[in-house]
């Protein structure tokens, strides 16, 4: 049975910011905890279609609908074994947000959507996300003991990160 779960951020930058940023594959391992060391392995980018206009940061976005990325990550602090997680972007849609989906990883089934929204003080981040464990009931017993609390732990890291990061200039 999928299970869902939604973080909402208040990031006090401009929804072209905002979207530069989340849209650029390369912050991705940038956002994961560094005892995962999580680095993109392999990547066939396709590019989105041109923004209607040209922004700041807007350059540096190469993954649109059907991009394919494979990132690896340590599953424990000092682990020597690396574990690939295939995802493929989907609904890329400029300034509004994109989904990416697990074609290979860790879950049963995995869709995450990153909607963004302008607001009065800067951008409405709101991440949902649709799993499914793997292993039937096992996998929701796992849910209930520590999946949905890792999830919260790691989207509380990703609030912190994107904060510290956006304040950086760009390189």
């Amino acid at each position: 049975m999928p299970h869902r779960f939604i973080a909402e951020q208040l990031i006090p930058y401009p929804i072209e910011t905002v979207f530069a940023f989340f849209a650029d594959p390369a912050n991705l391992p940038r956002l994961m905890p560094s005892w995962q060391n999580a680095r993109i392995d392999a990547a066939t980018y396709i590019a989105p279609p041109p923004p209607l206009h040209l922004f700041p940061g807007s350059d540096r976005i190469q993954a649109g609908t059907g991009s394919r990325i494979t990132l690896t990550i340590r599953p424990v602090p000092y682990s020597p074994i690396r574990l690939p997680w295939v995802a493929v972007i989907e609904d890329f849609r400029w300034l509004e947000g994109f989904c990416d989906v697990q074609l290979r990883g860790p879950f049963k089934y995995w869709r995450h959507c990153h909607t963004i929204t302008a607001t009065t003080t800067g951008t409405k981040l709101v991440d949902a996300v649709e799993y499914e464990p793997p292993f039937g009931p096992l996998g929701s017993l796992a849910n209930t003991l520590f999946i949905h609390r890792q999830l919260e732990a790691t989207f509380a890291y990703r609030h912190r990160r994107t904060l510290e990061l956006l304040a950086q200039p760009l390189a």
